[in-house]
């Protein structure tokens, strides 16, 4: 049983998630990768331990997340109940379903009896009764959106969830979705998009309609799935996620012109004093409307360094416009 650091709590700041009462930590930790059953599982209770002792509360799944899929949520269910049992009311615990999940026009997708079976399945891997937040996980362009909403709304009602969100919506799917679920009762707490300095699509609406509807961000993928450090700067680590057979981030996707932007970048983020992987969280935080954002890690210095983001927050307009010219070419 793992004894947590009393000071846990004195450096981590807390925002509010949205218009709610809920508040989440600046960074949170994601399970995407390096938690799954190819993983070493000793590295994943020593990465996530140290993460809640540094005051990271939040912790990020998806019944996919593996490889293979539910393993994630298999790993952190272990870990749950092997160190963490006694804080179980200490921490936010997020799920998802959208994606394919298993065989059959009932295993993906925005359906009723997929979102309530899927989430009743992560439930069972964890060892848990409910989760603190339950999201859809990609919009379905099939399902009408008043059933993947109705469904949202019955899972908080049964008490398996305690808030839902969406994930990847449109800024015209968010607004819908704000208002059906707003209609139904439960509302819609939290939208979890990409965004990254390399990927900058939810300005252009998503961020206003969340100001607008009171709903809480946070961010995945703000280091465009390590790019934005300084991790492959001479070339692709062995252990690297560009790396790794069954990874997102795939080697040709670390192009030189990518790459050339980031050793740019960095110059700025030494000028501030922070890690290249500092100043990219920095700058996806700068936002209101941002609660939180969600960092992978493979090792616990990543998430040492991320977590002391919070010594330096702000930026001058003259770095916003370079950071602006060297992104955009």
């Amino acid at each position: 049983m793992h004894q947590p650091s009393g000071t846990r709590y004195d450096t981590m700041l807390y925002k509010r998630c949205g218009r709610s009462g809920l508040k989440l930590p600046l960074i949170s930790l994601g399970l995407w990768h390096n938690f799954g059953g190819v993983d070493r599982p000793e590295n994943a209770r020593t990465m996530l331990l140290r993460a809640f002792d540094l005051g990271i509360t939040h912790f990020d799944l998806a019944n996919n997340y593996g490889p293979p899929p539910g393993s994630a949520e298999e790993t952190f269910g272990r870990i749950l109940r092997q160190d963490l049992a006694a804080h179980r009311d200490e921490l936010v615990i997020s799920s998802k379903a959208g994606y394919l999940m298993w065989p059959g026009p009932y295993g993906e997708w925005g359906s009723r009896k997929y979102l309530m079976a899927s989430l009743d399945q992560s439930l069972k891997r964890m060892g848990l009764d409910h989760v603190d937040i339950f999201y859809h996980h990609r919009p379905d362009p099939d399902t009408p959106l008043e059933e993947t909403m109705g469904a949202l709304d019955a899972i908080v009602r049964s008490g398996k969830a305690l808030y839902v969100g969406v994930s990847s919506y449109s800024a015209d799917q968010t607004r819908q979705a704000a208002h059906l679920l707003k209609t139904l009762g439960t509302p819609c707490l939290i939208h979890q998009p990409r965004y990254s300095m390399f990927d900058r699509w939810i300005e252009d609406g998503v961020l206003s309609v969340l100001r607008e509807e009171g709903i809480g961000c946070i961010v995945f993928s703000p280091l465009a799935q390590g790019l934005l450090t300084d991790r492959y700067l001479t070339g692709i680590p062995a252990d690297s996620r560009a790396a790794k057979p069954h990874g997102f981030l795939k080697r040709d996707q670390v192009t030189a012109e990518k790459v050339e932007k980031v050793r740019r970048l960095q110059e700025i983020a030494r000028a501030r004093g922070q890690s290249m992987a500092q100043m990219a969280l920095a700058w996806v935080l700068r936002h209101d409307e941002v609660t939180s954002a969600v960092i992978g890690a493979s090792r616990i210095e990543q998430i040492v360094d991320a977590v002391e983001v919070q010594k330096r927050m702000t930026f001058t307009g003259h770095e916003l416009q370079t950071i602006d010219r060297i992104v955009r070419g």
